[in-house]
């Protein structure tokens, strides 16, 4: 049976998947099948109808190629009203599963470099990997600041409902983000339990904690001496509170069920100033949550996979995927 075989969803979840890719953009599903770019084998939409909190009923998905000429393939989206899941099923499938949250400043969600080139290397060495489709903050939800965590949250939920037709251990889901969807990954992870929309369905009673997180490069503080002003304005506004900037900054949200982290940052980056990684790190270890940190001299910001090449940056994924083994993220019996 294929690994994400449909059998045993209910009969709206089928539905979903199929009217997911229908509902892709015209260039969004052209470009699916264009040659050399990893694909998904599909999408589902993350919600029954519209997303709760839609206000501005003339939103919609749009996409926008970036794609320099010869350059490697370079697309994003630029306002997202139906957040969705890419799929990614494992060749062999070893039962972990990672939730794939890319970057953009909150403004954008990248498509490829943060996202699908990471979902097939992952899906190659027996994860199953699902890259999502968040909503972004400032296009008219009700709760911007807490719409993207909505999101992230749900797709964890929606990926433990329906673990075990897609050859999935409900309790190994990791999350791995990219700047702007780093915050998100951090996010996730220091507040997994906050209640940020009212429950659908049956998916909705799992916990949205993940096992293990990886927030590479990441957007962590709202602290103006080193956010990023356009991801921290995108998130809460011209003119955030105290509280706000607080309960949106994750290095000042960790507690003890934090999952382990494993966090990567170059000291070159002009855009994420290193600080946040910091933060993050010395949150974790005084809250006593195992934390793995590297630290590169050089490799900028926004390299995922491609732009660390013949960098020593380059090595970031290999790390991550060992230092998971250790959590036991690809063997049950490991912890």
């Amino acid at each position: 049976m294929h690994p994400f075989d449909m059998t045993g969803l209910d009969r709206r979840g089928v539905l979903a998947v199929g009217m997911a890719a229908s509902l892709l953009p015209e260039a969004a599903r052209a470009a699916m099948h264009t040659a050399n770019v990893p694909a998904p084998t599909g999408s589902i939409q993350l919600w029954p109808g519209d997303p709760p909190g839609l206000r501005d009923v003339a939103l919609t998905d749009h996409s926008i190629d970036r794609t320099v000429p010869g350059g490697p393939r370079d697309r994003a989206y630029d306002r997202v009203r139906m957040p969705r899941l890419d799929l990614f099923p494992a060749t062999n499938p070893n039962g972990a599963a990672v939730l794939i949250t890319p970057g953009g400043g909150y403004a954008r969600v990248v498509i490829d470099k943060e996202g699908y080139e990471l979902a097939a290397w992952l899906q190659a060495r027996g994860v199953s990997a699902f890259v999502l489709f968040y909503r972004l903050p400032a296009q008219g939800w009700a709760d911007p600041a807490n719409t993207p965590l909505a999101d992230a949250q749900r797709a964890i939920r929606l990926i433990r409902a329906r673990a075990e037709a897609w050859r999935i251990d409900p309790a190994r889901i990791a999350t791995i983000g990219f700047s702007a969807g780093g915050h998100l990954c951090a996010d996730g992870c220091t507040r997994f339990d906050t209640r940020t929309y009212a429950p659908v369905d049956a998916a909705d009673a799992h916990s949205a904690r993940p096992m293990l997180a990886a927030p590479i490069y990441p957007v962590v503080s709202m602290d103006p001496a080193i956010a990023h002003a356009g991801s921290r304005t995108n998130l809460l506004g011209p003119a955030p509170d105290a509280a706000a900037m607080a309960e949106h900054s994750p290095d000042r949200q960790v507690r003890a069920d934090t999952p382990p982290c494993f966090l990567v940052h170059a000291e070159d980056d002009a855009t994420v100033p290193v600080e946040n990684s910091l933060r993050f790190r010395a949150a974790l270890k005084a809250a006593g949550v195992p934390v793995e940190t590297h630290l590169f001299e050089r490799g900028g910001h926004g390299f995922g996979l491609r732009g660390a090449a013949r960098l020593p940056a380059a090595a970031w994924p290999e790390l991550w995927h060992r230092w998971a083994a250790g959590h036991g993220l690809f063997d049950a019996g490991r912890r």
